[in-house]
């Protein structure tokens, strides 16, 4: 039998363990990517580790979420982030230079490489046939040290294209089609592998459009074959000779196959407030649109600021929409400046934005009160985007940019697309941006002398404690299904500057559901956290599980888990409890008493299921800790740091 393209990479970085589904591996990383948000913290737990250098080939660390400078703490965090990288020997992409997956795919992506990143659309390089996954800061830090990333096999979903798009319809349709079938927790587990003759039709950056949002899907990753046009692709960059064909074997076998046929696929939009609550744009036309925003990791590359163009060229927006663009790259921005793309842009009335993440992490841009905004990024939880009663659709550039003129959703396919070669303007504009914003690695002798920057807001990162063998745990909240990072650690302006402050941050933990929940933590001590399906999707932000650690959290019992928290909590020492009966989810209630006993136990023999014992309600509750014998050896050592001190791998 054959291999697919995800089992091929697989089987060469192979640490441990069995190629079978469901069995613990662990892989070889090539790459690591940072972002400033996320970064600070994994830097710090790097540098506890006393190494000289990392350890990969090539590690990155991007500034592209903290940009808004309204005092002095982002600022210091970029300092500490720049002094870090030219210590340890890593490139440091500045403030301004674009969105990190962005700036991946067109300066470091390989194909046939593994690339793990602290942030969950770190898949995107899939578009260029990597496997890349998006992990927990502390992961990163192993992988920079050369640590092999544990995880569990996944199942490969083959995804078959066939056809060709047609009209205004995008790559952004394909993958918002992808989760209008499979759902926000359809692809945990599961690596998203697309093949067919409908490959052959799309680009890079489209191909990176479906794998970014396939975070979405909570799949583990997506990717795409390297074929002649991702060679293409690295020759416009002059990194063709480090293409590699990378195609899956005829006789590969996946988990199941996904059929779309991109002839008869129609604009799609994800209404509020799930990426998976798709619709086809046709059937709401009208609906009037205040704002409308363009870019993200997902779709700011040249191709889909073009598209943008094409439709608005010597239109003017409708007076009641804002509209607003940030370009991937500088790179981009240049070359669309050069094409006469960002031009056009602008005669029509969209303001440009910094080359940042900005707006899909509530950081500027924020619709108004009550607003509806459309928007090309990948993600439309309630609040995220800075206005707690917004309501925000997810949809295409096309779709976006037909909004912005009309003022209403509107089916883009009754605009024309002009469909311009733009390899010379992309070639132009690569030639324009020198290196000078990417800062490479000094020799490891003129490193050990730098000295490293540390403002006053950046903290050393809190421990977790052993798990006692018994403990009794107050439920100190109780909340619904798909509960994001977002919802259990805001993002936004006002908290993202305290992520090197785990103490002030951590005041913010739940704030959207329960305004006191900080209060009440420091209080009783210790307390467990009661939830539904799907806790903890979205970003990859460990603050999610590193500041209610430092809170007292010490468990937390759901009916299902997004991987990337789960493994986030096992790091941190808290146990990830789940319901063996999801319907004993409503024998719990806020404020009960729980009591948990002989864990010890539990945690060394690696018994699936235990019981808990509820002492408010005088009843017995079974529940199981689904992990692997790792996870179990990490949370009896109490978190990853402890046990990578003592030896663990």
């Amino acid at each position: 039998m054959g291999f697919t393209v995800a089992e091929k990479i697989i089987k060469a970085h192979l640490i441990d363990g069995q190629m079978e589904t469901g069995s613990e591996i662990a892989i070889k990383i090539d790459q690591t990517l940072t972002q400033d948000a996320t970064g600070t913290m994994a830097y710090l737990q790097f540098e506890s580790m006393g190494l000289d250098r990392v350890q990969t080939e090539l590690s990155v660390s991007y500034v592209d979420h903290n940009t808004l400078q309204e005092d002095w703490k982002n600022m210091d965090d970029h300092r500490y982030l720049q002094s870090v990288a030219a210590r340890y020997g890593i490139w440091f992409s500045r403030p301004g230079n674009g969105i990190c997956h962005q700036v991946h795919l067109e300066r470091f992506g390989l194909p046939g490489k593994t690339l793990l990143g602290s942030d969950s659309h770190t898949p995107t390089g899939g578009g260029l046939g990597m496997l890349a996954i998006g992990a927990g800061g502390l992961d990163v830090a192993v992988a920079m040290g050369g640590g092999a990333f544990h995880l569990i096999m996944p199942k490969i979903v083959g995804v078959h294209l066939t056809g060709r798009l047609k009209g205004s319809t995008s790559a952004k349709d394909i993958i918002l089609e992808l989760l209008r079938r499979e759902t926000v927790k359809g692809g945990v587990g599961t690596i998203y592998e697309y093949f067919g003759e409908g490959v052959a039709s799309l680009s890079v950056t489209q191909r990176a459009t479906i794998c970014n949002m396939g975070a979405e899907l909570g799949a583990t990753t997506s990717l795409f074959p390297s074929d002649e046009i991702t060679k293409q692709f690295l020759d416009m960059r002059s990194r063709g000779n480090q293409w590699l064909p990378l195609q899956a074997d005829p006789d590969a076998q996946y988990a199941r196959i996904i059929e779309i046929n991109l002839d008869t696929l129609q604009p799609m939009i994800a209404q509020p407030h799930s990426p998976d609550n798709v619709i086809d744009v046709a059937s709401i036309t009208g609906i009037p649109v205040d704002q409308v925003v363009i870019g993200s990791c997902t779709n700011s590359s040249l191709e889909d600021l073009a598209a943008v163009a094409s439709i608005v060229k010597g239109k003017v927006i409708d007076p009641r929409v804002s509209a607003g663009i940030t370009p991937g790259s500088r790179t981009t921005l240049l070359a669309a400046e050069k094409a006469g793309i960002l031009g056009e842009l602008i005669r029509a009335g969209f303001r440009i934005l910094e080359s940042a993440c900005g707006p899909c992490i509530g950081m500027g841009f924020a619709p108004k009160s009550g607003g509806i905004s459309l928007r090309t990024f990948n993600r439309n939880f309630e609040g995220r985007s800075g206005t707690a009663d917004a309501r925000v659709y997810l949809c295409s550039p096309e779709t976006a940019a037909a909004a912005a003129l009309t003022g209403q959703i509107t089916n883009p396919n009754q605009f024309t697309i002009d469909h311009t070669n733009l390899d010379t303007y992309l070639l132009a504009g690569i030639e324009l941006a020198d290196d000078g914003m990417l800062i490479p690695p000094v020799a490891i002798e003129e490193a050990k002398k730098i000295t490293i920057e540390r403002g006053p807001n950046i903290k050393p990162c809190p421990s977790p404690e052993p798990i006692p063998d018994s403990i009794q745990l107050p439920v100190l909240l109780k909340t619904g299904d798909n509960i994001s990072t977002d919802d259990i650690m805001p993002a936004g302006a006002k908290v993202l500057p305290l992520r090197s402050n785990i103490p002030e941050i951590s005041k913010f933990v739940f704030t959207r559901l329960d305004p006191d929940f900080w209060k009440r933590a420091k209080e009783v001590g210790s307390c467990i956290i009661v939830g539904g399906n799907n806790y903890g999707q979205g970003s990859s932000r460990e603050h999610a599980a590193l500041a209610p650690m430092y809170l007292g959290v010490k468990a937390v019992l759901v009916k299902s888990y997004a991987r990337i928290h789960k493994a986030n909590l096992v790091n941190y020492g808290i146990l990830p409890l789940i319901f063996i009966d999801p319907e004993d989810y409503h024998k719990i209630d806020q404020n009960d008493q729980l009591e948990l006993a002989h864990l010890h136990s539990l945690l060394e023999t690696g018994s699936s299921s235990f019981e808990i014992f509820n002492k408010t309600k005088n009843l017995i509750i079974r529940v199981k800790l689904d992990v692997d014998d790792r996870s179990r050896r990490i949370l009896r050592a109490g978190g990853l740091v402890p046990y990578t001190r003592s030896g663990g791998n």
